[in-house]
C-alpha cells in the first residue's frame, strides 16, 4: 500500500501541467539569473474549502453558472464573511441564509475586510485535487491514537497545554504547507540568486528558503517549520521540506511529515501554488492541494503575536473565573 502511495506521491509532485486558462499573450518576467520572477505582494484568500463538501461529492469543478451564483452570494454586503459553511448549503438553504454581524463579539465586516472582496479563487469545489474525491485520506490507527492523546492533554490548566497557535509559536496556516488564513492573508515574496523568502502577514517568522538544491540537515535536528530546500525544475520552484517536530502537527501529522511545494507563475497577476504532503504515520496515502496566489496591494502590517502575548493570560484568567462560578 505504501509503495503504491509513494508512487502516487512522486506522480503528484511531477512538473505542473499547463494552467487551465490561456496566457498565450503573456511572457513570464525573469530575474537577472534567468528564473521566473515570483516577487510581489500576493493573497491566497478564497472561499473555496480545503476538503470537498458532500454537496459536490462527484464534482471537481463548479460550472460557470454555479461559480457566479456562489460569488454573488458570498460577496453581498449583509452576509457574514465567517460563514464558510455556506459553500456546502443546498440552493434552498442558501437563498434563506442571511447572517447579520454579532455586535457582542466584533464587527466581522471590519475585522475580515480586504481591499478586494474575497473570491472563489478558482472553479474547484475543493482546494484538494488529489485524491479525486477532494478529501484528506483516512488517518492510520496510529494517527487516531496520537490525536486522542493530544486531546487528552489539551486543557486550561496552564500555558503548557494550550495549542501552539494560541501561544503564538506556530500558526496552523503559515506552512509549510501554506493554507489560507481567515484574515490578514497577504504575503510578500522576495527572490535573490540563492534564496527565496516568503513573508506572511500573520506568521511567527518569514520563511527563508535556499534555492540551490542543498541536502537537508541531519534528521536529528527538528524544527517547527521543518528544513526546506528549494530547486528549480524548468519554470517551477520546487521546495522540499522535512525535519518537522512532533508538535507541529499539520492536520494531525507526525514528525515524519514530508512536504513538496510548487510555485509556478502563470500570468501577470497569478501564481499557482501546489503542495503534496505525505506522512505514513498519519494518512493512508499522500494528498495534494492547489491554491492560486493572486496579486494584491500592500503594504503588509506587523502582526505582533509572541509567547508573551497578554491574550493567553486573559484566556487562563477567564478559565479560573469560570471555575469559580461553577
Amino acid at each position: 500500500m505504501r509503495i503504491l502511495a509513494a508512487g502516487l506521491f512522486a506522480l503528484a509532485t511531477a512538473s505542473l501541467a499547463s494552467p487551465p486558462f490561456s496566457a498565450a499573450a503573456w511572457t513570464v518576467p525573469r530575474t537577472p539569473d534567468g528564473h521566473p520572477d515570483l516577487q510581489g505582494i500576493w493573497t491566497m484568500h478564497t472561499f473555496t474549502p480545503l476538503a470537498r463538501p458532500a454537496r459536490y461529492a462527484n464534482q471537481e469543478f463548479l460550472t460557470d453558472q454555479e461559480a457566479a451564483e456562489l460569488t454573488a452570494l458570498l460577496t453581498q454586503d449583509d452576509v457574514d464573511p465567517l460563514v464558510a459553511g455556506i459553500f456546502a448549503l443546498s440552493d434552498e438553504e442558501r437563498r434563506k441564509r442571511v447572517v447579520q454581524n454579532d455586535p457582542t463579539h466584533y464587527d466581522n465586516a471590519l475585522w475580515l475586510a480586504t481591499p478586494d472582496l474575497k473570491p472563489l479563487s478558482s472553479n474547484r469545489t475543493s482546494l484538494i485535487y488529489d485524491p479525486p474525491d477532494g478529501k484528506i485520506p483516512p488517518q492510520t490507527p496510529e494517527a487516531r491514537q496520537r490525536a486522542a492523546a493530544r486531546r487528552a492533554l489539551a486543557g486550561f490548566d496552564s500555558y503548557e497545554n494550550r495549542p501552539i497557535q494560541e501561544r503564538c509559536i506556530m500558526w496552523a496556516h503559515e506552512g509549510p504547507p501554506m493554507l489560507p488564513p481567515p484574515y490578514n492573508d497577504v504575503l510578500q515574496i522576495i527572490q535573490t540568486t540563492n534564496y527565496f523568502l516568503v513573508h506572511r502577514e500573520v506568521a511567527t517568522a518569514p520563511r527563508l528558503i535556499p534555492t540551490d538544491g542543498r541536502r537537508h540537515i541531519s534528521q536529528r535536528v527538528r524544527q517547527w517549520a521543518g528544513d526546506s530546500s528549494g530547486r528549480w525544475e524548468g519554470d517551477t520552484l520546487v521546495v522540499d521540506t522535512t525535519n518537522f517536530t512532533e508538535k507541529t502537527a499539520f492536520q494531525g501529522s507526525s514528525s515524519a511529515l514530508h512536504v513538496i511545494e510548487r510555485f509556478t507563475r502563470v500570468s501577470a497577476d497569478r501564481i499557482i501554488y501546489r503542495f503534496t504532503v505525505d506522512d505514513p504515520n498519519t494518512w493512508t496515502a499522500p494528498w495534494s492541494a492547489e491554491i492560486p496566489l493572486l496579486a494584491t496591494k500592500g503594504p503588509l502590517y506587523e502582526y505582533a503575536c509572541h509567547e508573551g502575548n497578554y491574550g493567553l493570560a486573559n484566556i487562563l484568567s477567564g478559565a479560573r473565573y469560570s471555575e469559580r462560578k461553577d
